[in-house]
């Protein structure tokens, strides 16, 4: 059984990170509505990432004998302005969540529950590979997105993502 603090923010997780899949399906939409095809493509595979997170701490938590508590999940309430803006909420986003999964990991570490400090380890280093992305976006849009050429070929470059599904063994 999982101390009570630490399923009650794994639960409270599960519906950021649907939240998550909302907002980057939001993202997805506006670079779709602004002919940017590879962003679109990119925040797509992004909210299926998302979504499967949210999975993976679904299952986590069912497999330890905890309830599931799915909540309704908000509405994205960000006003999409530019296609660097865009970029830099994405960013800002996965430091909120970095902050998140840190705090889940800190609970469990003050409860002494190494079996979910370990599930975490894999959400940690994946939270720094979705902060190192979502900067390198930010980057590249703000040296080159102004120049025709080079947004087609960074476009190009986000088209060429695929989706791969995590491999976290629980």
């Amino acid at each position: 059984m999982l101390d009570k603090k630490v399923s009650e923010l794994l639960n409270d997780q599960i519906n950021k990170e649907f939240y998550s899949a909302y907002l980057y399906l939001d993202f997805s939409i506006y670079y779709e509505e602004q002919g940017l095809d590879g962003f679109a493509n990119w925040y797509k595979i992004q909210a299926q990432e998302e979504r499967d997170h949210a999975m993976l701490m679904m299952e986590y938590l069912q497999n330890n004998g905890e309830k599931v508590e799915l909540k309704a999940i908000a509405k994205p309430d960000k006003e999409l302005k530019d296609k660097v803006q865009v970029l830099e909420l994405g960013l800002e986003h996965e430091r909120y969540v970095t902050s998140l999964v840190h705090a889940i990991y800190d609970a469990a570490y003050s409860a002494r529950d190494f079996r979910t400090m370990q599930f975490l380890d894999w959400f940690v280093k994946e939270q720094g590979e979705e902060e190192k992305n979502a900067d390198d976006m930010v980057k590249k849009m703000k040296l080159f997105g102004d120049d025709a050429k080079s947004l087609y070929m960074l476009n190009s470059e986000m088209a060429a993502r695929t989706y791969s599904a995590p491999s976290l063994t629980l």
